[in-house]
């Protein structure tokens, strides 16, 4: 399993450097519309601190690298055509847009928190960023409300005497967003509505709509361009408001990251991605020492560029998901070494789950797991946590 981890927003507002700055993959970049036409699809990484060092070992990542005992657990990174108003009515590259958007689990929506580009993706000042969040929040609205409306109509449409129920209708008409009838019907009660369409109107459409995109598409916000005054005053107003507080906001420069991974990579810094410092490690002109000593202010006073930040907290916050790397409980190893592997599981799971996970044999044949720490028999039904280390005992 791979997640998939969209960007979305409208042209110019920095996804395509943002996914440079987290893939170092070179997609062109530019401050006009639809410079991403196909969509770019990378390998991004999540810092997990890596649980050899407990058990006084030295890992050898399949996948990805540890570095310092922090381990880079590859996920999969999408940036998709930029998105304009319309779009669920087919307006710029609003189709392919949308159907590029359903591949992701979770999707972080790159903002212009300086104001520098209007609506449509065009240079201007002072545009205010609530207006991007506000109209990208209402096209994926309008997208989900218009499939669920097919949906709710081959529901009434059906021959006289069918046994219908609406959640199982509307699941299979919304399946494509791997949502079930049980969430379907939950979603429908926690809004107060019956289980009878005919009793919905407009507003309960749409509420319904609605509700189904945010448990189905979470989504957090990268605010970015933050380097800026303007993005900096527009923060503060924005994330008191209580408006938004569905969204998790993290601060970014995209463009910071991307200039910090080159430094590091041509030899003139020391920096780990997603730190909030880096060491000056060659000699540098007085205008290159400048331009870091900038950044080396903002990813301080901010913790880091964000680009790191917010993936992770797409990952792991808003989508609840967890790492747990397959252990053994006696500490053997084969030649290959030991905590090979790292995997991403989604929230919930259980040493069952975990079984499956690995190969259908293995969850057929699971006899119990061991929590390697503990060195505790877990049942098949026991609900894992971010970071064990869990052996699997099965027949096959």
């Amino acid at each position: 399993m791979s997640y998939k981890i969209g960007l979305v927003g409208k042209p110019s507002v920095g996804k395509s450097s943002f996914f440079n700055a987290a893939t170092m993959n070179e997609v062109p970049e530019g401050a006009y519309p639809f410079t991403t036409i196909d969509p770019s699809v990378g390998e991004a990484y999540v810092r997990v601190d890596c649980a050899a060092p407990e058990f006084d070992q030295t890992c050898t990542p399949n996948v990805g690298v540890c570095r310092d005992g922090t381990r880079f657990v590859p996920t999969k990174l999408v940036d998709v055509a930029g998105l304009i108003p319309g779009a669920h009515e087919g307006h710029g590259l609003g189709n392919q847009f949308l159907t590029d958007l359903n591949e992701a689990d979770v999707l972080i929506h790159i903002v212009d928190f300086s104001g520098k580009t209007d609506i449509e993706g065009e240079a201007t000042e002072g545009h205010n960023p609530r207006d991007d969040i506000d109209f990208l929040e209402n096209e994926l609205d309008m997208w989900y409300l218009g499939i669920l409306e097919s949906g709710i109509e081959k529901h009434e449409t059906k021959y006289q005497g069918a046994d219908a129920k609406i959640e199982v209708d509307l699941a299979e008409q919304m399946s494509a967003f791997k949502t079930n009838k049980d969430e379907i019907k939950q979603i429908i009660l926690s809004l107060g509505l019956e289980l009878d369409t005919e009793e919905w109107d407009d507003e309960d459409r749409e509420d319904l709509a609605r509700e189904i995109r945010k448990r189905t598409k979470p989504m957090l916000i990268a605010a970015n361009k933050m380097d800026t005054p303007e993005a900096q005053a527009n923060w503060e107003e924005i994330t008191d408001d209580p408006d938004y507080d569905h969204l998790t906001f993290v601060p970014a420069s995209a463009h910071a990251e991307k200039a910090l991974k080159n430094a590091d990579e041509s030899g003139v810094i020391d920096y780990m991605a997603g730190s909030d410092g880096f060491e000056i490690v060659d000699d540098i002109s007085a205008d290159q020492e400048a331009g870091l000593e900038q950044i080396r202010e903002f990813v301080t006073e901010y913790g880091g560029t964000g680009v790191q930040q917010a993936i992770e907290t797409a990952l792991f916050d808003v989508l609840g998901c967890m790492a747990i790397f397959p252990g053994s409980a006696n500490g053997s190893a084969d030649e290959k070494g030991v905590f090979r592997d790292c995997f991403i599981l989604p929230e919930e799971s259980t040493t069952s789950d975990f079984a499956y996970f690995l190969h259908s044999d293995i969850g057929d044949g699971l006899l119990h797991g061991i929590d390697c720490r503990s060195q505790r028999q877990v049942g098949a039904d026991h609900d894992l946590e971010h970071r064990d280390v869990v052996e699997i005992i099965s027949t096959n």
